[in-house]
């Protein structure tokens, strides 16, 4: 089960994910934007594109036995982003996760996280930071 001592894990970065032009687009279509920034032969990202790598990461986050997390158990409760930059096509970016704070209290525990959004030359694009909501099946006394 996760708890405080698990607060300053780090998991190891997840593959590279090229950003292309037809992702950004598709993203941007799905969104219902259609901000020309998002389009042309140098787009950039819509800003919540970084949830869909950031979101990657957390994968590492639901393996881990140590901690006792289920995906179809937890709530994403919050989202912010930190941009050092925009993604931009031709971007190849990794997400490494570390989990920030816990605060479990009985069969609940919220989870905060943060994956650094990070291209192949270790540059530092975005910080995505979320608080995950998970509760444990209760046994009965």
């Amino acid at each position: 089960m996760i708890t405080d001592a698990h607060v300053g894990r780090s998991y190891p970065p997840t593959p590279p994910y090229l950003v292309t032009r037809e992702r950004i687009s598709a993203f941007a279509r799905a969104l219902g934007d259609d901000l020309p920034a998002y389009t042309g032969v140098d787009p950039v990202a819509p800003p919540t594109f970084a949830a869909v790598l950031a979101a990657s990461a957390w994968g590492r986050l639901f393996d881990d036995p140590d901690l006792a997390m289920e995906l179809r158990r937890t709530i994403h409760a919050d989202q912010r982003f930190t941009w050092q930059r925009p993604l931009r096509a031709g971007d190849e970016v990794t997400a490494t996760l570390t989990i920030d704070k816990v605060r479990a209290r009985g069969a609940s525990a919220f989870v905060s996280v943060s994956v650094v959004l990070a291209t192949a030359d270790d540059e530092s694009v975005c910080t995505a930071s979320s608080t995950l909501l998970h509760t444990w099946e209760v046994t009965p006394a």
